[in-house]
């Protein structure tokens, strides 16, 4: 039996920009945008298997490693995402403090990953502010602890 550590701990990982403003409207910077979030987890060592790039939001689907922290993934994307972005756009971008990150079981990860590559479609229906408050609800997220 080897001495190394083995995890498989799914996360559904959502941020949004500044008080939600739709920061990101371009839809060729929001897939370019994507595809850097792969390659900086790639470089990173965080293995992704999806993410949505939203105009005021991002969802994505990580395997966190052993060796980073929750809070540091989140530093990680949102500190070189923002140095990447402000470098593209001429006015100054910032994602918002917050974060959500919600736990996925194996067996729901198709499911998920469904529900992250069709963001466009879902938010015709419901708005990242509806959307974010519904996974909260479901996730048993209370408030104000």
């Amino acid at each position: 039996m080897s001495v190394r550590s083995y995890t498989k701990i799914w996360l559904h990982l959502i941020w949004g920009t500044h008080n939600h403003e739709n920061y990101l409207p371009d839809r060729t910077l929001r897939k370019e945008l994507s595809k850097y979030y792969y390659a900086y987890s790639e470089e990173k060592k965080i293995y992704m298997k999806a993410n949505y790039v939203n105009t005021d939001h991002v969802h994505a689907l990580i395997d966190l490693p052993t060796n980073i922290t929750l809070e540091d993934i989140f530093h990680l994307y949102k500190g070189s995402s923002s140095n990447w972005i402000n470098k593209k756009v001429s006015y100054k971008f910032s994602w918002s403090i917050g974060y959500g990150a919600f736990s996925v079981s194996e067996s729901n990860i198709d499911k998920v990953v469904k529900y992250i590559m069709n963001q466009e479609e879902h938010h015709h229906k419901m708005s990242f502010a509806e959307e974010y408050e519904k996974f909260l609800q479901k996730h048993n997220v209370v408030l104000n602890r």
